[in-house]
């Protein structure tokens, strides 16, 4: 198993505000276009870059693409060096991406304040007593994503008047629809009622972070925002901004293209949706039927399955050190990408637009779900497949019959 795009490396600094390097591989080439990173450190929670912060914008992250949104959303609303606070995961991979973004971000000209937010039991009391003044002095702040708990209980000690959502991948899409009905903020893949004892003790902060993201009646002084490539119908009162990927295209390539197919990998085995078998087999017969030669992971695909994928499929499995968008982008890449349902064949259209890039998405057969698998699953993911632009179907079953 092989990692061309690799990790960037950097040495382990114990106290750096950006973390050491926790995946190993062969080190990542240069981004184009993006000079070299002298190497830095500053205590956690420390401010870092040149630019005076934003002290009025605070944005909240906890994953490589939440903080590529964010950057996509600054760029789009000229907002200029505000403040983004990581709220850094345990998953090496995810923290690894986050820290190539984190530099990114501060080469724009923003703040990043690394936060170790699950380091431990006294973590959560020691970050949020460290973010409360910021939260108070804030007039804007930023998620990515609604459903965190964490995020969740923030929201309750803001005084911001002015709420602004950037995608999360598709959930975006469930996290408007459960706002538009009234309902608790549960994630699509969740099995059971959500009514565990923590899901009670909780219940109170989720109910007002919810009723911040309620956009409040015509003539209120509270606003809700989405930033959005998801096609997605926003209740009333919603200001909805498109996410065309604009800085993306104008800071990477174009890409170069290879001859063959590039597949993209998902983590619906890792949240028990799908079964890994049938997985295994899904993509080897995709990589037969398209000449594909190349499997780009998802941060969140176990290293256990990757290397039966490689051993079983003979793909080449890359694991990207940045969100697909700018992997794709920068390239080189194939000339069609395939994907199941996932965030990806609604954003690579627009990051790739211009190219000559084509992207297919291969359905999900309902067979291939575990018993365990939300009531919900397999209707979502029709619904993140058949609400694709600009992208070619795969029935899978008629495909297998081929293979």
């Amino acid at each position: 198993m092989s990692s061309p795009e690799g990790i960037s490396a950097a040495p382990a600094t114990p106290g750096a505000e950006v973390p050491p390097q926790e995946t190993t591989g062969t080190p990542a080439r240069r981004l184009l276009g993006v000079p070299r990173q002298r190497n830095r450190t500053a205590r956690a929670g420390e401010r870092t870059g040149e630019a005076a912060p934003d002290t009025g914008t605070l944005a909240f992250v906890e994953s490589p693409v939440q903080l590529l949104n964010v950057l996509e959303w600054a760029y789009t609303a000229k907002a200029t060096a505000l403040t983004v606070v990581v709220l850094s995961p345990h998953d090496p991979m995810t923290r690894g991406q986050l820290r190539r973004m984190a530099e990114l971000a501060r080469e724009e000209g923003h703040t990043v304040r690394w936060e170790e937010a699950r380091g431990g039991p006294t973590a959560p009391l020691r970050t949020i007593g460290g973010l409360t003044p910021l939260l108070r002095r804030a007039r804007r702040v930023v998620i990515g994503d609604p459903f965190s708990r964490y995020v969740q209980l923030l929201l309750t000690l803001t005084r911001a008047r002015d709420l602004v959502v950037v995608d999360d991948g598709t959930a975006t899409m469930e996290f408007i629809s459960q706002l538009a009905r009234g309902e608790r903020l549960v994630r699509w893949h969740r099995h059971g009622s959500g009514r565990g004892a923590r899901d009670l003790v909780f219940a109170p902060f989720s109910a007002t972070a919810r009723r911040r993201l309620t956009p409040a009646p015509e003539g209120g002084r509270r606003t809700v925002g989405l930033f959005s490539s998801m096609p997605v119908e926003v209740p009333p009162g919603v200001r909805v901004t498109t996410n065309e990927f604009a800085w993306t295209r104008g800071r990477f390539g174009p890409p170069r293209l290879t001859r063959a197919a590039d597949i993209v990998g998902t983590s619906l085995v890792e949240t028990g949706v799908v079964d890994v078998d049938r997985y295994l087999t899904a993509v080897g017969t995709l990589a037969r039927t398209h000449g594909a030669t190349r499997y780009f992971a998802h941060r969140r695909e176990s290293t256990e399955k990757l290397h039966r994928l490689a051993n079983e499929t003979g793909l080449e499995v890359v694991r990207p050190d940045l969100p697909l968008e700018l992997i794709a982008r920068r390239g080189p890449i194939g000339r069609l990408i395939v994907s199941f349902p996932s965030t990806v064949v609604h954003t690579l259209p627009l990051a790739l637009l211009g190219t000559e890039v084509k992207v297919a998405v291969c359905d999900i057969d309902p067979e291939w779900l575990t018993a365990n698998a939300s009531p919900r699953a397999q209707g979502f993911l029709d619904g993140v497949t058949g609400t694709a632009r600009d992208v070619q179907r795969l029935p899978f079953t008629q495909r297998m019959a081929a293979g």
